[in-house]
């Protein structure tokens, strides 16, 4: 999974959202102490900042050593990378002991993993009986009338190039699996859907298409995603200049859940 992303790292970091303060809100209201996160996948850091204001010390994880290179430095946030099947002695030496963890998050990332391996590692490690494991995706972005259509044509076009993990995320988590139980206050584990916001111009949206595993796919199989036809269509949809920014709104579909 790692190497997806490994050519495109400088664009992920750049162009990727955000997620909002109320997911975090949301997801801290339900986790009873805040010393310790495992945010797991946390490629360039996005969940892990913002976990940081919020618990004593974050651990963020990833396979892929050029992702973690982008992600901010922060005294309360440690970086680790992993191999991809992680054992439990890697587990105990880079992130904790046994139930240690009172939050593991992961974000845009569950659709990649092993699920029943990593929800092993879950169970093992978050403290009992009241940890947390909070997992969520966003969709594609919503921007307006005029250029929804014609970028949702051209996200459908580039289906073949997806991996088929990608249809979770489509699902909006719906279908992904997750064997926890609600949290205090929940009769379900979600989703719950929330909402991020990013502003930019098409240049700048441009590169987040390049920052897809699907572009990179696609261009290792010969074909030009972002062609000149494409981004005319875009840039007339659009209806600004290459300068003109717009405000990308990201749906996003949290699952959580507490240790069992």
């Amino acid at each position: 999974m790692a190497d997806l992303f490994l050519k495109q790292a400088k664009q992920y970091w750049k162009t990727r959202p955000g997620y909002p303060q109320q997911l975090f809100d949301f997801i801290a209201s339900k986790t009873p102490t805040h010393d310790v996160v495992w945010d797991v996948g946390t490629g360039s850091g996005q969940a892990a900042t913002s976990l940081a204001s919020i618990f004593k010390a974050v651990i963020g994880t990833d396979t892929s050593k050029s992702q973690l290179d982008f992600a901010p430095k922060l005294p309360n946030v440690r970086y680790e990378c992993t191999s991809a099947n992680i054992s439990r002695s890697e587990l105990e030496e880079k992130i904790g002991t046994e139930s240690s963890v009172d939050l593991v998050t992961v974000a845009q990332a569950l659709h990649w993993f092993d699920n029943n391996a990593f929800y092993n590692q879950v169970n093992w490690i978050l403290k009992k009986p009241n940890g947390v494991i909070a997992a969520w995706c966003y969709t594609i972005p919503k921007i307006d009338d005029q250029f929804d259509p014609v970028f949702q044509k051209f996200y459908s076009e580039s289906k073949p190039y997806w991996e088929p993990e990608r249809g979770l995320v489509d699902d909006k988590y719906t279908s992904v699996k997750f064997p926890f139980e609600p949290v205090e206050g929940c009769d379900n584990t979600g989703p719950f859907e929330f909402e991020t916001k990013q502003v930019m111009n098409l240049n700048e949206f441009c590169t987040y298409i390049r920052s897809w595993s699907a572009y990179q796919t696609a261009k290792e199989k010969g074909v030009e995603l972002l062609n000149d036809g494409v981004i005319e269509e875009f840039r007339s949809a659009w209806k600004e200049d290459d300068n003109g920014e717009k405000c990308l709104t990201y749906p996003v579909y949290l699952r959580i859940g507490k240790a069992g």
